[in-house]
Formats: structure tokens, sequence, C-alpha cells
């Protein structure tokens, strides 16, 4: 296996900044600078219809969300309810912004983006308590913006994968409305992070050991909460009678094995999962479209694969 060229060079030039580290910096400076750098290798000046910002109640205080209809929207469309990746610290709608942009174009879908409360300031599970009130809204008020309740789909990227499966995990629980799907990118499945793949890529491949430990130490309110199926779905008892599900991984990626656990897991339980690895890629890869073409490929993957899901 080989790394991708355009990930090496877009490793190689986070090396050449000499940027400092992610896990060297106070919780609100990392914040700061991943919003930065996100801007930076995502695509750019991407169009859409319309995109509206809101705020909903949720059980410790308001949930920002992004509505965005994409261009030529007509009639009734599906939705996908999408969770940013960030460690559960870092990230926003805002550094997601032109994926979701591009994941409703191709759609069509409309897309609801949730700025689900994080680390340090908000301690495990207070991502988890937004993630399922937003897709419980979803299902209560995606008509009022030309959405179709009856086709809700959840999806993210790695701490958003997360999010995707508890959610999905947590309707199975409370027997309210199950998404259609479950899109699951380089997803975060078990916090224990003692897979071949954690040893593999520990190092060098910007999502590293050192990073993970500084992102639980944030989210997490101590070693116990790793063991929780809210904070690792793959500990859950049972995955059977969850929604259809897409795992994608990246080749140079510690979560590789613990995504490809959860697929294999859900089709042993009965639950159809199809899962892709896309060799040459690094942790990130699907946010960083304006420097990796296979961004675009793994979108179209998942939005085909969406497509199917909602009969269209």
């Amino acid at each position: 296996m080989t790394l991708d060229p355009q990930a090496k060079w877009v490793l190689d030039i986070a090396e050449q900044a000499k940027a400092p580290l992610l896990e060297d910096m106070s919780a609100e400076d990392a914040k700061a600078a991943y919003e930065e750098r996100a801007q930076k290798l995502c695509l750019q000046d991407v169009p859409i219809g319309k995109s509206e910002d809101l705020e909903i109640e949720g059980p410790h205080g308001p949930i920002p969300l992004r509505i965005y209809t994409p261009e030529g929207a007509t009639g009734t469309l599906p939705v996908l309810v999408f969770y940013h990746g960030g460690g559960w610290v870092i990230g926003s709608r805002n550094s997601h912004d032109a994926l979701c942009r591009s994941i409703a174009n191709k759609g069509p879908f409309l897309i609801i983006s949730v700025d689900y409360r994080m680390g340090p300031e908000a301690k495990f599970p207070a991502a988890v308590d937004d993630a399922y009130t937003a897709l419980l809204w979803a299902q209560e008020n995606a008509g009022r913006y030309s959405g179709d309740p009856s086709r809700i789909a959840v999806g993210g990227d790695s701490a958003g994968g997360n999010l995707s499966a508890v959610t999905c995990l947590m309707a199975k629980e409370k027997s309210t409305p199950l998404p259609v799907f479950q899109w699951l990118i380089y997803p975060a499945t078990n916090m224990d992070m003692v897979t071949q793949s954690h040893t593999d890529f520990a190092e060098g491949y910007f999502l590293t050991k050192p990073l993970m430990e500084w992102f639980q130490g944030h989210y997490l309110t101590g070693a116990q909460d790793r063991g929780n199926w809210k904070a690792s779905p793959l500990k859950a008892e049972s995955l059977s009678g969850l929604p259809e599900a897409l795992v994608q991984t990246a080749g140079f990626d510690p979560l590789k094995d613990e995504g490809k656990a959860f697929s294999d897991r859900l089709n042993a339980e009965g639950v159809r999962s199809v899962y892709t690895d896309y060799p040459g890629m690094i942790h990130g890869f699907i946010n960083l479209g304006g420097a990796i073409d296979a961004a675009e490929k793994a979108v179209d993957e998942g939005v085909q694969h969406l497509k199917k899901a909602f009969g269209v």
C-alpha cells in the first residue's frame, strides 16, 4: 500500500509550514487553528441554492444548525442530517460548509448540518444528546424546509461518523423513528484504540495517537466512558435492527480497523453494510476536496448510496 501523492503533498506542506500541533495548543486555540486550516484545502466557492443558520432548543441549551437547499431544487427533498468531524473538540458547520454544499447539490438533498456542543466546555455525552435532539427536530420540522420527514439519513466524518452511529442506536433504544441510512466516514467506533491500524499509523498521518488522546481528554469525563456504547458504538450489546450503512475508511488512518469492524459486525447481525477503503488516503481526506481528488470519489459514492436508500 502506497500513500497517495496528493495525500502526501498535504502532509508535506503541513510539515514545511511548521504549524504547531493541535495537541500542543489549548482547546480554544486548536479550535481556531483548525477552522483556518480547513478553509485552505477544502473545495472553494461551491454554490448553493440557499443556506440558513438557525438555533433549536436542546436539552442543555441552543443547538446551532445550518440548512442547505441545493441549487435548482424543486419539490420535496430527502434529508441528510450531517455531523461534522473534529474529535468532539474542534470543527463546526463552517469547517465542513463546502462539503455539505457539495453533497446537497449532488443529491439533490436537503442537508441539516449540526453544530453540536463539544469538549472541553461540554463533556460527553453532550455531543450525543445534541446529535439525537437534532435528528428528532429534523423528523418533526424538515417539512417546513421542503424536506421529506419520511426520508431522513444521518452521516458524518470521524467524530461525526461516531455520532451518526450512536444516534441510530439511541433511536433504536428509545423506539423513535430510525433514519433510513447511516453514512459513516472513517468513524470512531471504539475509544480503546487497540487495533493494528492504531499501531501502524500512530504517527505521521495527521491523526496521531497523541492527538486522539488529547481529543479524548477534552471530550470524555474519564477512562470509564470508553466502555459506554454512546462513546464506543462498537461496544453496543446489539447492532441488529439498525439502518443500512456505508462505511468508508482511509488506508493510512488509525481508525481504519475499527471502522471495518463496525461494518463487519453490522453485516454479521443482519444489517446490510457496504465497506469501502480508500487505500492511499489519510484521515480527514473527504473534507480536503480542494487538494485531494479522491474526496469527490468518496462523496459520489456516499451520494449514490443515499439516493438508493431514499428511492431516487
